[in-house]
């Protein structure tokens, strides 16, 4: 049978990925899009069987951009290589950590966002209190706390767009490579301070557990790429949600809905990783479509968030649904290791603060999607009775 072609226009897809998401899933769920150059996996019931694979679906890349640009990090290993690594970090990323350590200062640092954004009126959600709670969250964690949140969103922004630039573009790599030396730069600088005085950081529980520097830095630089940007278009993108949805905010104000059913509903609906590579290790068949050795697959995690067969409205954004089958966090042995911390960051601390302290929120503009492999707004525009 062979694997069916698809072709996008790179753009359209970058601005609105759902509509071509569709039709592959209704005509031809394993499809190959020359235009990226891999082959796509499209439904939430394969990826969700398929991710576990890694005999087939390796994480192991030493080609592909994370790799290249970043490290291999512990995202980039399989079975007892990632273990060893997730083992380490775990007590910088546990249940009891988030709660214990992370979530006061979380609290801390959203009040004084919204200290200084309270008697303006307006302001840009993203860029505004998205941005800034993320990276002071992100420095927190990570334990470059003598990096500016301001320059953690900038590095985290390169970093993202170097591991999405599939196209090769010599000015996005430039910027990555620029984005990462600066995350040396602050590791370095850091690294004696928390051998004197360890503590619950990324940086010092790897150091405490005995890491190579190669390891840690790869792996701080992970946390960097998906713990500034996803958080960030979440918080943003699950108020833009609410605030065009009144009927749903009214259900979490008033008590019938909590504000973590709408950022996991939000997360469905738009996720903010909307897909994860693969490289394929054996050959493979699903679905008709082949998988050969060194082929590249790409997990539509965006596109199994929105299956008609397992969701019930999954075009809707709508809180009342079930959306406990949805992979935003992944799937298998990869599942997101800072869940918990962004479950705490979105759905205890920032939603709730925010609507909490400034009153008569309303969205004011209009608020620009883009990506694909990453996706959040550009802008949510909002003004309040200061």
């Amino acid at each position: 049978m062979g694997t069916p072609t698809y072709d996008i226009d790179p753009q359209a897809f970058w601005s609105d990925p759902y509509p071509d998401l569709k039709r592959i899933r209704a005509d031809c769920p394993v499809a190959h899009v020359p235009q990226l150059g891999a082959t796509l996996i499209t439904r939430r019931d394969d990826i969700f069987e398929n991710e576990k694979k890694i005999e087939v679906f390796s994480s192991d890349q030493p080609e592909g951009l994370m790799t290249v640009l970043m490290g291999q990090n512990m995202m980039r290993k399989d079975g007892a290589a990632h273990a060893h690594e997730r083992r380490a970090i775990f007590p910088a990323v546990s249940p009891r950590t988030v709660r214990d350590n992370w979530r006061s200062r979380f609290q801390a640092a959203t009040d004084a966002v919204l200290d200084a954004l309270a008697p303006r009126g307006e302001a840009d959600l993203v860029r505004d209190f998205a941005m800034p709670v993320s990276g002071h969250a992100l420095r927190e964690i990570t334990g470059l706390t003598n990096m500016t949140w301001q320059e953690m969103d900038r590095v985290s922004q390169g970093m993202i767009d170097g591991c999405a630039n599939y196209t090769g573009d010599p000015a996005v790599e430039a910027r990555c490579h620029d984005c990462t030396a600066s995350i040396d730069r602050h590791i370095d600088a850091r690294m004696p301070q928390l051998r004197a005085d360890p503590d619950t950081s990324l940086l010092s529980v790897q150091m405490q557990a005995g890491l190579t520097e190669a390891q840690t830095r790869a792996n701080i630089k992970l946390a960097i790429s998906g713990g500034q940007n996803e958080p960030r278009d979440a918080i943003a993108g699950t108020a833009w949600a609410l605030l065009t949805h009144p009927e749903q905010l009214a259900l979490v104000q008033g008590g019938q809905a909590t504000w973590l059913q709408a950022f996991e509903e939000y997360a469905r609906w738009i996720a903010p990783i909307g897909m994860s590579p693969r490289r394929v290790a054996q050959d493979y068949e699903l679905h008709g479509a082949v998988f050969k050795p060194d082929d590249r697959a790409f997990l539509m995690f965006g596109s199994g968030n929105r299956d008609e067969t397992v969701f019930a409205r999954p075009d809707a954004f709508d809180i009342t649904q079930d959306c406990s089958a949805a992979i935003s966090f992944g799937a298998g042995p990869h599942f997101c290791a800072g869940a918990w911390a962004s479950r705490c960051l979105i759905a205890e601390v920032a939603l709730p603060s925010l609507f909490a302290r400034l009153k008569g929120l309303r969205f004011a503009g209009d608020a620009p999607f883009g990506g694909w492999a990453f996706r959040g707004p550009l802008r949510v525009p909002v003004v309040w009775d200061a």
